[in-house]
């Protein structure tokens, strides 16, 4: 980039600052300096924030490591040290294979080996280099902290190596299999590392000063390590009055680098948090006051700023959706556990949290929209998908839901430090009902869950799937965060899949923020998504590793949960940047419970490359089955759940090429694994449209059925329909065009979507109107209505008819006998259109 367009961004960029982002930038240019010049002249001192500590020589040895001071009331953690033994019992007894590994965890890293984010293993040999990247080889350099270019990956490698170990979440395992075992290894190894690390991180050197997240999170390791050991005689009281200093120090350097303007997102949140905690459980220190009170009021801004209407997260990534999440509810139980009232608005942002990662995870595993950072809260190796459900295991407890135990995955760990050995009775104390799975959308955050369930599933014994015949498909189609939306992918109108408990159709995750490869903008490029693609570029251009142009604005027209069925319909204007302008539209169809349809158009002119990508979970072996392709569990992959397969099957004589693919999915940040992609593409002119069936597979599903394409004969008529014969039944789906009327072979109507079914050899018949105000066959007016009705759905056995209406105040005419009739010899619902 030439001198004078960074110069022209950098002005622009200050044009656009606030008086207060100014003046809060320029006092944090100033004092980085300043700090740097004190410390390298000894001149720099924490002792004015001690001076209240540890010292005082009052502090009886049963309690909690707080730095308190004489008239200071002792403050409360999540347990006390009487607590510990309780909670452990509960480990031993309810969760044996968890205490297992932390035993076992513990003993890997006294050889220093690590597991960090998707590595595992990593060994960092006798003398741990605090500043290394061992899996790109790479040392970031010993100066400033400031300095240090840390996304420069040419000079330190991937920094979130380095940071992970660096948050010394590592060390509370140690405290933790030191409880369990009574082993004096591991508090001797915590200390040694701790104390080493001190050394080789003198304040302000290394990268590891370079984000303020990053010394909250190990702020709030050690303070996890504290009350772990506290009451033991093993801990010298030399580390007792150090690591308050250490956290003195911490407190000063997050308070004076918030990440107010730089990253005000769980950046801020988090050190928010760490202030908190230490001013909270640390009163004893001379700011204290002043952090617990910073700490809680910017978490209570932050909570509402931060979280929509709706409960989701705004940087449009379920990873940090959760990454919040357990900040928040870390940071609530902490302030009733001291007697600090907590706002009703707290409260109900965290049930609607909550209310959003059960809603998207009824089936299985929740879809991975956006970036996935790989770190967590309280035990940074429960990062893979799976484990983003733990919050609701503490929500169950804390908000009284039996809903969030039946989704939550059991019982976990955290939930007994968190609220202590009780919460398991209470846990237990739920039914083990699950409520019935529920289409539901999310509008603020544009996230929609078509979901239901197979009744003839049965439950299974435990929790680690929450309905065996469950499915979900969950569609993307919200903003992409705040800002340069750092953390979203182009991956608008994007779907994911989730059955009986496993994904079927992912999303592709993160892989790594920087690398040599340069692998971020391919799995957050379109292409890696289950969205379409135009003339090979994505939907936005990425500014870098954090940074969007242009992202695209997502239009939601229509979002109907019926009682058979459920319909999105969306569009975005990702390529309206083209020289052609090229708009994306997506329909989907949810046809309770068999399938989804999903028909996409690409509106515009010209002539373009058109492609369509459906990704694959890892453990899927793809096969192409005419005239279709099947996606299922290799025979000798282990038990089979209810699902064994899934199924793409496109329209006939579609006229695009199709092919499987070698693609890449990472599950957790670091790690990726080979998967499948099945691949429609055409170069055309548009507009040009493209349908397919997804569905679901048991070992009792008939073979694949017919999908066709109907399209009228008159040039005037926008109108197109899709007509699917499956061996249960046919399925017809009409689509209005721009225009006020259309008509279809016989049909005519104003609707602007039309679908009906004939099943089961003819017994049973569906038929729903959306967006309308009447419908005929062969001139005859068979529904009719004065005004437009959103969604009017008849459903016909034994001739009865069931009504179902989302506007009962609107009189809708109905001739049920001529419907009736009309429908059983129609040809188009017989699929033969002439």
């Amino acid at each position: 980039m030439s001198h004078p367009k960074v110069l022209r961004e950098k002005v622009a960029k200050l044009a656009r600052m606030s008086w207060d982002e100014m003046g809060v930038r320029l006092r944090q240019e100033i004092t980085k300096r300043s700090d740097a010049l004190l410390w390298s002249v000894g001149a720099g001192s924490v002792a004015r924030e001690t001076r209240a500590g540890v010292s005082d020589g009052n502090r009886p040895r049963d309690l909690p490591l707080t730095g308190r001071a004489t008239g200071i009331p002792v403050p409360r953690f999540f347990f006390s040290p009487g607590d510990i033994a309780p909670i452990l019992g509960v480990m031993r007894e309810r969760l044996p294979q968890q205490a297992q590994e932390i035993e076992e965890r513990a003993q890997r890293i006294c050889y220093h080996q690590f597991d960090l984010l998707g590595y595992e293993k990593l060994d960092y040999g006798k003398l741990i280099d605090w500043h290394f990247d061992p899996v790109n080889g790479k040392q970031a350099p010993r100066k400033p902290w400031y300095k240090i270019r840390f996304l420069d990956f040419d000079a330190v490698g991937d920094h979130k190596i380095v940071w992970e170990l660096n948050r010394h979440q590592h060390l509370v395992i140690l405290a933790k299999a030191y409880r369990l075992t009574n082993q004096e290894r591991f508090i001797a190894e915590l200390i040694d590392e701790w104390q080493h690390w001190r050394e080789e991180n003198p304040y302000p050197i290394g990268i590891n000063w370079a984000s303020s997240l990053e010394v909250a999170f190990r702020s709030l390791s050690w303070i996890w390590v504290s009350q772990l050991l506290a009451g033991s005689f093993l801990v010298p009281e030399a580390f007792v009055s150090d690591l308050v200093s250490a956290l003195a120090l911490n407190g000063r350097h997050i308070e004076r680098y918030l990440s107010t303007y730089w990253s005000p997102n769980t950046h801020l949140l988090g050190e928010a948090v760490a202030l908190f905690f230490i001013g909270t459980l640390y009163p004893g220190l001379h700011s204290a006051p002043r952090w617990r009170e910073l700490g809680w009021r910017i978490i209570l801004e932050q909570a509402k700023r931060q979280v929509g209407a709706d409960g989701m997260h705004f940087e449009s990534s379920l990873y940090y959706h959760v990454y919040a999440l357990d900040f928040l509810l870390h940071a609530r139980i902490l302030a009733t556990a001291n007697q600090i009232s907590v706002p009703k608005d707290i409260d109900r942002i965290l049930v609607k949290m909550l209310d959003v990662l059960c809603g998207l995870s009824q089936a299985g595993p929740a879809p991975r929209f956006g970036d996935d950072d790989g770190g967590r809260v309280f035990d940074a190796g429960r990062n893979r998908g799976r484990r983003l459900l733990d919050p609701l295991s503490i929500g169950a407890v804390l908000f009284n839901r039996a809903d969030y135990k039946a989704f939550s995955g059991g019982l976990t760990e955290e939930t007994l430090w968190l609220l202590g050995a009780q919460a398991a009775s209470c846990f237990d104390a739920f039914p083990a009902a699950v409520r019935p799975l529920t289409s539901l959308g999310f509008p603020a955050a544009g996230l929609y869950v078509m979901a239901n369930g197979d009744r003839n599933a049965g439950r299974p014994a435990d929790y680690a799937s929450p309905l065996a015949g469950g499915r979900s498909l969950v569609v993307r189609a919200g903003r992409s965060g705040l800002s340069n939306s750092g953390h979203a992918h182009a991956d608008a109108l994007s779907v994911h899949v989730s059955a009986g408990g496993e994904e079927w159709l992912t999303d592709p995750g993160t892989f790594r923020y920087i690398s040599a490869a340069g692998d971020r903008d391919d799995f957050r490029a379109t292409a890696a998504h289950n969205t379409l693609l135009v003339d090979g570029q994505s939907q936005a251009e990425p500014t870098g590793p954090f940074a969007w142009r242009s992202m695209p604005d997502i239009r939601v027209e229509r979002w109907i949960a019926g009682e058979n069925f459920d319909l999105f319909e969306g569009a975005h204007n990702g390529y309206d940047r083209l020289p052609f302008p090229v708009t994306h539209r997506r329909w989907i169809v949810h046809c309770k419970p068999k399938f989804w349809l999903v028909r996409d158009v690409a509106e515009g002119s010209g002539e373009h490359q058109i492609d369509i990508f459906w990704h694959f979970a890892p453990r899927l072996a793809p096969s192409y089955t005419p005239p279709g392709f099947t996606l299922a569990s290799p025979p000798n992959s282990g038990p089979r759940g209810y699902y064994v397969g899934v199924s793409i099957l496109p329209a006939e004589e579609h006229g695009w090429s199709q092919e499987i693919q070698r693609g890449r999915v990472s599950r957790v940040y670091g790690a990726e694994e080979a998967a499948a992609i099945v691949h429609f593409g055409t170069r055309t002119t548009l507009p040009a449209e493209f349908a397919v069936a997804v569905e679901l597979l048991t070992e009792r599903s008939s073979k694949a059925g017919r999908l066709m394409s109907i399209i009228s004969p008159s040039a005037d008529s926008a109108a197109r329909g899709v007509h699917y014969h499956r061996s249960d039944g046919v399925y017809l789906f009409l689509f209005g065009g721009p225009g006020p009327n259309w008509q279809l072979g016989s049909w005519k109507s104003d609707a602007r979507f039309i679908y009906c079914s004939a099943i089961e050899e003819g017994r049973s018949f569906f038929f729903v109107l959306c967006d309308g105000h009447y419908f005929e066959i062969a001139g005859q007016r068979l529904v009719a209505c004065r005004e437009p009705v959103e969604r009017y759905e008849v459903s016909f056995a034994d001739r009865k008819a069931a009504v179902f209406s989302s506007d009962p105040d609107i009189t809708v005419n109905c001739n049920f006998d001529g419907l009736l009739t009309a429908l059983r010899n129609d040809p188009l619902l017989r699929g033969s259109f002439g």
